[in-house]
């Protein structure tokens, strides 16, 4: 029998890699051959993904960054990809395509739609991201990983949830202990794109909380990497344990232990929240396309198992206070972790798998 193929296409950041790892991870399962097509950008998120997944960078650009010259070479830069995957696809002729947003996802994409493989999208968001508003009347479906999600008029579509990696789902409903007055672990992520602000008001929120409450305290702060040595700096003058790195590779394991995650509000930081169980204070980034950062981070909130602050409204004290909330009101953060699990979809992984495999099915 042969081995069934799975495109995959996704952008280079965590958003769009990370449901794609946990669908690589499934599908390997299942026992077919997974390919990743993404960018260099995007192959800095691979580490995690298994060693059998064929990773290939493409040739793609984007019309939102660099000058003129940049954005007249975008289309042709984009035609060489669409192009090399096509050739590609005439070779290996995959079962099904997914793609998972992302500028890079347009090579592959295009190239099933020029060629009539079949093909699908997932969308992380409550707002579909550009490049799947681009073809998103051009697949056979949507897989919804937020609900309600924006979608065209007569566009087949389904709601799955996000898809967590395995070591995310490996501690699904992993056993939470409140704050008290004993070593508390707060983690801070930024996200590739809103880290900065984190950085500037985190430590200074954190350090103005009581002494009762610090002296416990050890931090796990994600940072850009231009904003680490005066993040570190600050927190080893305020007397605060901090690591303090540009990546954790080992996220699932540090939300796990966490007794609170401050988090921008991106989908799959959103998704692994609500299968650990974790309380949160969430800051949508303010510059996400359509505010759909703000629409994540409303179901969780809604649940109860997680505070937002709007980005125009966060200061050192006023982050500050609903640390110190949560901190300091150990049912109600026993409460809030609960409620987060109830926001959880933690077979995900498993609804986007069957519909890849529905898809190769019907051809």
């Amino acid at each position: 029998m042969t081995q069934k193929l799975l495109l995959m296409a996704a952008g280079g950041t965590g958003g769009h890699m990370f449901p794609a790892q946990a669908l690589a991870e499934e599908m390997l399962r299942r026992g077919w051959r997974v390919k990743l097509s993404t960018d260099a950008r995007g192959a800095r998120y691979t580490g995690g993904f298994p060693h059998t997944t064929e990773i290939t960078q493409v040739s793609s650009a984007t019309f939102a960054r660099g000058g003129l010259l940049a954005k007249a070479m975008v289309a042709p830069k984009i035609a060489v990809g669409v192009m090399g995957m096509a050739l590609q696809m005439r070779r290996e002729r995959p079962d099904a395509v997914v793609g998972f947003g992302g500028y890079p996802s347009i090579p592959a994409l295009g190239a099933a739609t020029l060629l009539k493989v079949p093909r699908m999208i997932h969308e992380q968001n409550g707002i579909l991201g550009r490049v799947n508003q681009l073809f998103a009347t051009r697949v056979a479906g949507i897989a919804c990983g937020s609900w309600p999600t924006e979608l065209p008029e007569n566009v087949a579509h389904e709601h799955v949830g996000n898809p967590v990696r395995r070591a995310v789902a490996e501690r699904a409903g992993a056993g939470y202990i409140p704050p008290g007055d004993y070593p508390m672990s707060i983690l801070v992520m930024g996200g590739s794109q809103g880290a900065r602000i984190l950085s500037d008001v985190v430590p200074a929120a954190i350090a103005a909380l009581p002494e009762a409450q610090r002296q416990y305290l050890r931090v796990s702060h994600q940072a850009r990497e231009e904003d680490v040595d005066r993040v570190v700096a600050f927190y080893a003058e305020h007397g605060i344990d901090a690591e303090v790195k540009p990546f954790f590779h080992d996220v699932p394991a540090r939300m796990s232990e966490a007794q609170l995650v401050i988090s921008r509000a991106g989908a799959s930081s959103i998704a692994d929240l609500s299968v650990i169980g974790r309380p949160s204070i969430l800051i949508p980034f303010a510059a996400a396309a359509g505010d759909h950062q703000t629409a994540n981070a409303r179901g969780l909130v809604d649940a109860g198992g997680a505070i937002m602050i709007p980005e125009r409204a966060l200061t050192p004290e006023s982050l500050g206070e609903q640390i110190a909330t949560v901190l300091g009101h150990p049912q109600g953060a026993e409460q809030m972790a609960q409620a987060a699990l109830s926001a959880g979809i933690p077979d995900a992984t498993d609804r986007l798998a069957a519909l890849v495999e529905q898809l190769a099915e019907e051809g």
